[in-house]
């Protein structure tokens, strides 16, 4: 791996430079984090509706989702000596709680998107813990780095740029993204390296969104990216935490299979098409009973569907009553591997294209 370049982090190190997006509901949890983690990238675990809280009366729904982090980090940890991160999305309700474990439990990053973390550096109690927030527009880093800065004393460690290739919930418009005015990832990346190069040296820009090889790795590099972050990839294998239908929705999905939903949520999401989308893109509701309101944008009296049901239903394999959140280029997936195998096809493709690029030159 000589050729390829280091992601650095304050004083962390990444190599080869791939953080694995956070994925939820209960789909990137310890067994794939460590095992990404044991590569020399970044593990996630989504914190996202970790508890089996439906299960509970719903005064427990912030203890149950608590000691689920807690598990998942410690057995991440106990499974690997690498580097171990936690995605919490400032749209959960149990947001404060959820950082708060991630940071009593020593991660080494926090990952925070899904809104603005603009209090995030709060929780940290002077722990060297790196905290990294996802964001889609240069404007919305720009309004992060100025508020950590006037409130804190402290920019980000890092930044993550998600484009509308991205798998799940996305940070445009429903509007924008049907129309396609939503501007490409490789613009937004250009925009916030200068807002990340206005506020001083080290602030790495991390692409996100639809980077599916090795190839699509060494473009974001060469285009001043210092990393990638990949999800979509990391779920079929062996190790990913979801079921096995899940994976298997991806080996089956075609190119035109991959589409939008309106989220009950108030946020668009990318999902695999199946008669359930289908029926909820004719209006189908689900009556539900909400205990807990887990999203703070969620308005209980008015979703058609309980979404976090739905998630839930996805990783455990209920396909019938779920649909699954993916990337666009989920349909490119055919085959499940070991996370090792995967990370080394990844690495081998992005030494051949550094080449290519420097014998070009």
């Amino acid at each position: 791996m000589n050729r390829i370049p280091t992601l650095k982090i304050g004083n962390l190190e990444i190599r080869p430079p791939i953080i694995q997006g956070g994925m939820g509901v209960r789909v990137s949890r310890a067994n794939l984090a460590a095992a990404v983690a044991n590569t020399g990238c970044v593990g996630v675990i989504a914190s996202a509706g970790l508890g089996q809280y439906e299960d509970f009366p719903d005064a427990e729904f912030e203890r149950v989702n608590e000691q689920a982090l807690r598990y998942e980090i410690r057995k991440a940890k106990h499974n690997t000596s690498g580097i171990i991160g936690v995605n919490v999305m400032v749209a959960l309700s149990d947001y404060e709680n959820l950082v708060k474990t991630a940071v009593e439990e020593d991660v080494d990053i926090v990952i925070s998107g899904a809104g603005l973390p603009l209090s995030l550096p709060k929780y940290l109690n002077g722990k060297d813990i790196k905290l990294v927030p996802v964001v889609s527009s240069a404007r919305t880093f720009n309004i992060i780095c100025r508020r950590w800065k006037s409130h804190f004393n402290k920019l980000p460690d890092a930044v993550i740029v998600e484009g509308v290739k991205a798998g799940g919930h996305l940070g445009y418009s429903y509007i924008d993204i049907k129309n396609g005015t939503v501007p490409e990832l490789e613009q937004t990346i250009h925009e916030v390296i200068k807002v990340a190069d206005s506020f001083g040296p080290g602030i790495p820009v991390i692409a996100a969104g639809g980077i599916f090889d090795g190839e699509d790795i060494a473009r974001f590099l060469k285009l001043g990216a210092s990393g990638v972050q990949m999800a979509t990839r990391f779920v079929c294998t062996d190790e990913c935490d979801a079921h096995e239908n899940f994976k298997q929705a991806y080996l089956n999905a075609r190119e035109d299979d991959i589409t939008i939903i309106e989220s009950p949520v108030g946020m668009p999401g990318k999902v695999i098409n199946s008669s359930f989308v289908e029926q909820i893109k004719q209006g189908k509701t689900v009556p539900f009973e909400c205990k807990y309101q887990c999203l703070k944008t969620c308005d209980p009296t008015k979703a058609p569907y309980c979404i976090a049901k739905v998630l839930a239903n996805a990783a455990e394999g209920k396909l019938d009553d779920s649909f699954v959140f993916a990337g666009s280029n989920a349909y490119r997936c055919n085959e499940i591997v070991p996370v090792g195998l995967l990370v080394k096809k990844l690495v081998e493709e992005l030494t051949s294209a550094l080449a290519g690029e420097a014998l070009c030159l």
